[in-house]
């Protein structure tokens, strides 16, 4: 490169000094040779100087392209780094993780249209970053990872059904990063996560769902409604059968002792006058009919009063 600056430097003065010669311009003093020379010596050297080296900012690696050999084998990594200016110049990687999105449609095993999508943290292996430069270049993320993660996610999700992938996330999830991994190995890529952000099915399949779930709400409900039905026919049961029960103690009290019905008029009568006395209106009514009579024969005379009522009746 200095010996390509220096002809250069010397053509333009032969041609000043020939067009200076023929007195097609002004004259060119002694030794302005020399001042060319040490102009273009000090140009080479500021070049020289100034692309010996190289930066490798924080967070990304460099490897270095050589005009003789090709791709230099060493990784560069952050820092000052030096090269040969001219024959060689560095090609920068950013080896920081970063996000690749992707969404697609696909089937699932029970051949429900599903669409998924997948987030992938991802960074270039940096002891490979030669042999993807010279595979892949500088746009690996392009190439690749939407092929992967589309292939990827529709293979995983063939495997489940549709409410599968609703119950057993975590499970799609694994396996989709498994296939990822060893699928993104091949080309030199590392994954740090695979994520599902996004999970929808067809309206169809949902207002199926939905149909489904409300189907088996009304079937509890039933359930619960036979249930409370039984409890009530079982409860109707121990009624009756705690009435009739009654009935029977009552009838045997009454038939074994004949003080029991006297109790039951005086408990009566002890009601009958308590609402009587709380009432704020006066009340004439007959002893005998609120029970109040509570003589030996009040039962007699109640027995003759029906029985002649009876009489009557049939008299006619």
């Amino acid at each position: 490169m200095a010996q390509q600056l220096k002809d250069a430097a010397a053509k333009m003065f032969k041609t000043a000094s020939s067009r200076a010669g023929s007195g097609g311009g002004p004259s060119i003093p002694p030794g302005a040779s020399t001042a060319v020379g040490a102009i273009a010596g000090a140009g080479v050297l500021a070049y020289v100087g100034s692309h010996s080296y190289f930066t490798v900012e924080g967070g990304k690696r460099a490897v270095v392209f050589n005009r003789l050999t090709g791709m230099k084998s060493t990784v560069y990594g952050e820092g000052l780094n030096f090269n040969i200016p001219w024959f060689e110049w560095p090609v920068h990687y950013d080896v920081r993780t970063r996000p690749c999105n992707l969404q697609t449609l696909t089937g699932s095993k029970d051949l429900q249209m599903v669409t998924i999508g997948v987030r992938v943290l991802h960074k270039p292996d940096t002891n490979q970053l030669v042999q993807i430069y010279r595979q892949l270049g500088m746009d690996y993320e392009a190439r690749v990872l939407p092929s992967l993660m589309n292939e990827c996610a529709k293979a995983v999700v063939a495997r489940f059904n549709a409410n599968e992938l609703l119950t057993k996330r975590e499970a799609v999830s694994a396996e989709i990063r498994n296939d990822l991994m060893v699928r993104a190995k091949k080309f030199n890529l590392l994954l740090e996560d695979v994520a599902i952000t996004h999970l929808s099915f067809s309206p169809e399949y949902s207002r199926a769902v939905e149909a489904k779930q409300v189907a088996q709400q009304d079937a509890e409900r039933s359930k619960y409604i036979v249930l409370g039905a039984k409890n009530e026919k079982q409860t109707i049961i121990t009624k009756a059968k705690g009435e009739a029960q009654s009935a029977q103690l009552i009838g045997e009290s009454v038939k074994n002792n004949p003080g029991f019905m006297s109790l039951r008029r005086i408990e009566a009568a002890q009601e009958i006058a308590t609402i009587v006395a709380s009432s704020g209106n006066k009340v004439y009514l007959n002893a005998d009919s609120l029970l109040l009579n509570l003589l030996g024969d009040a039962d007699d005379k109640f027995e003759k009063g029906m029985g002649a009522k009876k009489k009557g009746i049939f008299g006619r």
